[in-house]
């Protein structure tokens, strides 16, 4: 678990790097639905995407990042928490349709998170290490 911080031009670890576009996917999928159909997002939402970004550049799991879903740790404050939510909570079940790859590899993130989660558990009622 790594706790360097990244500059924006510092370049992201693939997994994270998926995980950036994969939020970047799902604010501009809400965006057009909710405030017009320009290819370019509102300052609203430009907001929450450049409050994203900086958020999992700063992420003090970095590569061994869960889904924010799934993750024990919630950065976000909570005006955006509640916009991000909003917007996975509509962008979701869409991302099969507009980006159906990185929609795929985001659900095995999260599964692989859950079972990691399940796995640590386990090893601490049992007396053992995860």
């Amino acid at each position: 678990m790594g706790t360097k911080k990244h500059s924006e031009s510092t370049p992201l670890h693939p997994r994270l790097q998926r995980e950036l576009e994969t939020v970047i996917a799902m604010i501009a999928i809400f965006c057009r639905a909710h405030h017009g159909k320009s290819r370019q997002l509102c300052p609203a939402c430009r907001e929450l995407n450049e409050y994203a970004a900086k958020r999992l550049r700063n992420c003090i799991f970095q590569q061994d990042k869960p889904t924010c879903g799934t993750c024990s740790i919630h950065c976000y404050k909570p005006s955006m928490k509640k916009r991000i939510i909003e917007v996975m909570r509509y962008s979701g079940p869409r991302m099969i349709f507009t980006h159906p790859l990185l929609a795929c590899a985001h659900l095995l993130d999260e599964r692989r998170a859950k079972k990691a989660s399940k796995n640590q558990h386990k090893s601490i009622y049992r007396g053992t290490k995860p």
